[in-house]
């Protein structure tokens, strides 16, 4: 049969973030407490430098649908990071989900957290049947073809980072702290420190002079000790000129001046 008319785009047919499940509670590897920290942490310091923030989208433990051919399947990453796409979905809504076919920008980073249910799902070590969906790595590597892929183990606090080249993950050494991310300016390490309570190792991102993003909360506190220190700089200046005023006034007044006079 003719057709007068273009087909319509994925975007108009396929379903949308609003037709998809958003989550399944039967899943493994639903998140523990390290898996609500981390990714906030992650979350709290993707701030690329050239990108406005309303440029910037981050998400953990959402649905990533990747295969228009096969609606229904998707991924879950524990974070993940994008550029070059609307906070909102369509510049208005809270996702429900990141549909790959209705955004049409894929991931540039995803990290991954090890857990032992999810180990061989992460590092590509699990098999499937052709008519089953494929694993993250394949999903990562050669459907979504995400530059970065992360992997952190936090029972034995090891990150192995992997870089797309010629279409396969390779293995990415360390430069300094981490791993460098030129399209976002920003680097991904592991820093020792103290997070909502916390003292251990952490996944965090860094900037092109190797200090740590901070959070709003280090901002705030930050802040608040920049002004702390102004006020004590104004006290002691006031002091200062207090005392010298009162060494005038006694001055004058050896000299059998009136100070209030002088």
């Amino acid at each position: 049969m003719y057709q007068s008319y273009p087909p319509l785009s994925p975007r108009e047919t396929l379903p949308t973030m609003y037709d998809l499940p958003s989550e399944d509670p039967e899943e493994p590897g639903l998140p523990d407490e390290f898996h609500l920290l981390q990714p906030e942490l992650l979350r709290q310091t993707f701030l690329p430098p050239e990108h406005e923030g309303e440029d910037v989208f981050a998400a953990s433990d959402l649905n990533l649908y990747y295969d228009p051919r096969h609606p229904q399947w998707y991924k879950r990453p524990d974070w993940f990071g994008v550029l070059g796409v609307s906070r909102l979905y369509d510049q208005r809504d809270l996702r429900l989900s990141y549909v790959i076919w209705q955004e049409g920008i894929a991931p540039l980073v995803v990290v991954e957290l090890l857990s032992p249910g999810t180990e061989k799902e992460d590092l590509g070590r699990s098999l499937r049947d052709a008519s089953q969906p494929p694993n993250k790595w394949t999903v990562y590597e050669q459907i979504l073809r995400i530059p970065y892929y992360f992997v952190f183990n936090r029972y034995t606090d090891e990150l192995r980072a992997f870089g797309l080249v010629q279409g396969i993950y390779q293995p990415l050494l360390p430069e300094g702290p981490g791993i460098w991310l030129e399209k976002a300016q920003l680097g991904l390490g592991l820093w020792r420190g103290e997070y909502q309570g916390i003292d251990r190792l952490w996944l965090r991102w860094y900037d092109e002079q190797h200090s740590w993003i901070l959070t709003p909360a280090e901002r705030e506190a930050q802040r608040a000790e920049r002004e702390k220190s102004r006020a004590e700089q104004e006290a002691q200046r006031a002091e200062r000129e207090k005392s010298r005023a009162d060494r005038l006034a006694a001055k004058l007044r050896e000299l059998g001046l009136d100070p209030d006079e002088a």
